[in-house]
């Protein structure tokens, strides 16, 4: 009997320090963000102060298979891996116009940039919608963006379009590959505004 009430009383104390050991081995969740602060670069073109142009962004469409809260990432041609310990801060949904918007706003020199629905916009704004075809990221290689976009001014017709980038990303981790994507994210700015500026001068 000695012997038994020995064995628990060494066993209690072992299965506690597991059990404490196991707590504070928990892995830790990262949260990223698209968005990349103030922007150093100048806006391209300034738009005049007596007529801002006015835009509505949205809505942004998604393949499933990355809308969702976990980074996806490809491990091989025909396989993604979703990262429990890696997850975007809000919805792609949400974020990916409204850092949209922030760009074509630097860009045009304007202050009337809204985000759909949120934001309805007035009759005389230029409407940019985009449907994410591709949103593919490989760890250490490349961030890979592909969209088919629709620019609707407030007359005329509208105009649509395929655009592919793919970025190089410049470190191993996880916040480079994040990093990589803000970077197309500007990049789609750029060919955004250059239509819309396009569309305006045309009308």
């Amino acid at each position: 009997m000695r012997t038994a009430r020995t064995h628990r009383a060494v066993c209690l104390p072992l299965t506690l320090v597991l059990a404490l050991a196991g707590c504070g081995s928990a892995l830790q969740t990262n949260y990223y963000t698209l968005a990349s602060g103030a922007d150093p670069r100048p806006a391209a073109v300034a738009q005049p102060a007596s007529s801002p142009i006015g835009v509505t962004v949205g809505p942004v469409t998604l393949p499933d298979v990355v809308d969702r809260p976990n980074l996806v990432v490809r491990t091989a041609e025909n396989q993604v891996t979703l990262l429990d310990q890696h997850r975007w801060a809000e919805p792609l949904k949400r974020e990916i116009p409204r850092v949209l918007a922030g760009h074509l706003s630097r860009l045009l020199g304007t202050p009337r940039v809204s985000v759909f629905p949120n934001g309805a916009g007035g009759p005389g704004d230029v409407r940019v919608r985009v449907d994410v075809q591709r949103f593919e990221s490989v760890p250490g290689q490349e961030a890979l963006l592909e969209v088919f976009w629709t620019v609707m001014p407030p007359a005329g017709e509208p105009r649509a379009g395929r655009w592919t980038v793919r970025v190089p990303v410049a470190g191993p981790g996880y916040d480079a590959l994040v990093a990589a994507h803000g970077v197309a994210l500007e990049r789609l700015g750029e060919e955004l505004a250059a239509q819309i500026r396009e569309r305006r001068s045309a009308s």
